[in-house]
């Protein structure tokens, strides 16, 4: 697919390419045995739905900051300062640069997961014993790969601004590309990345809902992260209740609050107030404190506790670290396998609906 690349991503000071010493354990099934019905079921529902990233219409015109201007006229930006409470009142044009540049942050952050998941996938394919979980991980490499192309045109093409893999996704990234143990794999990115993308990417939708080509990629990209979220957790069944010592399952404990903290710390977003030339301490601060962006970061773990509930990985110890970041009151959400689809909390919809009747009632006063 040809297009043209209006911002080319920014380059790492480490260079265009990065070699990791990931350690793997290839694994060849010889009993073929296709015992596992619900996986199969998936691998054959992700074959039925697989679609092209040519299906979108990418003549579509993207005009981000025109789409802000629209929603911040008739006095909107006083509403958006009020609920957003930013350290300092921003003016109009400030209000759409942050907007612009965080949404340019988080759709980036998508295409390198998404990179790190085809390389994940990949890794799975050679790794996992069962040859019902290879077919799916095989039909997960392409729709990786094609998530990665459809973000990147988007950024390049159409939205002009880009931003380069944040150090904490890195970090974890590199962590499950070179544990050689095939869970590792699983519960790092089918669980804890990619369970906090499928929530980042509703969010992405709310807030970019004027945008219709994000959204027909989006709802797309979606459709398919249900899908390897749920592949994830059904791989991973009954592992950590009845297959592991106690000093194993401590590991994964570890594990899984590493990447709670690296996740979480990644949605401060530095870079943005970095690349605004804004004081980047007072702005941190702001993302860590205010109720919106606690929220916002809170929201992602939507599917990530009651996907580990499930795996009996919500145990005393995890559950002590989530309590201190109050994400435990996502435990009863129903999980990926129960309900493949994000439903925002309530609070956060709650400011997002106040913020559109807010811009519907400007204008009527306006007419």
């Amino acid at each position: 697919m040809e297009y043209r690349q209006h911002n080319p991503l920014p380059i790492p000071t480490s260079g265009a390419y990065e070699s990791l010493n990931a350690t793997i354990e290839t694994v060849l099934d010889w009993q073929y045995e296709l015992k596992k019905q619900n996986l199969l079921a998936l691998y054959e529902k992700g074959k039925a739905l697989s679609w092209n990233a040519t299906d979108l219409d990418w003549s579509t015109d993207v005009d981000i900051e025109r789409m802000m201007h629209d929603r911040l006229s008739n006095g909107a930006a006083n509403l958006m300062n009020t609920l957003m409470s930013p350290p300092i009142p921003l003016k109009d044009d400030e209000l759409i640069r942050m907007q612009l540049h965080m949404n340019s942050f988080m759709l980036s952050q998508f295409l390198h997961g998404e990179q790190g998941a085809l390389l994940a996938t990949a890794k799975i394919v050679q790794s996992v014993p069962w040859e019902e979980a290879k077919f799916y991980a095989a039909n997960q490499v392409a729709d990786e790969a094609r998530h990665v192309e459809v973000y990147h045109r988007y950024l390049t093409e159409k939205l002009g601004i880009s931003y380069g893999v944040n150090d904490q996704l890195r970090q974890l990234l590199d962590h499950i590309l070179c544990d050689a143990r095939w869970d590792i794999t699983f519960l790092g990115m089918q669980i804890m990345v990619e369970g906090l993308a499928l929530a980042a990417f509703g969010v992405t939708r709310m807030q970019m809902a004027d945008e219709p080509l994000i959204q027909d990629l989006i709802g797309r990209v979606m459709a398919d992260e249900s899908r390897h979220v749920a592949f994830g957790v059904l791989s991973l069944s009954d592992l950590y209740t009845n297959q592991m010592t106690s000093a194993e399952l401590k590991e994964r404990e570890e594990f899984v609050i590493e990447a709670t903290h690296l996740l979480r710390d990644r949605l401060l977003m530095e870079a943005v107030f970095e690349r605004l030339d804004w004081d980047v301490p007072l702005w941190v601060e702001w993302a860590k404190s205010t109720p919106f962006m606690v929220g916002f970061r809170q929201m992602m773990f939507s599917k990530i506790v009651p996907n580990l509930r499930r795996l009996g990985l919500l145990t005393p110890r995890v559950r002590e670290e989530y309590a201190k970041l109050d994400l435990l009151k996502f435990e009863h959400f129903k999980d990926s396998v129960e309900e493949p689809e994000v439903t925002p909390p309530h609070e956060l919809v709650e400011l997002m609906m106040q913020f559109m009747s807010a811009r519907t009632n400007g204008a009527g006063a306006t007419a």
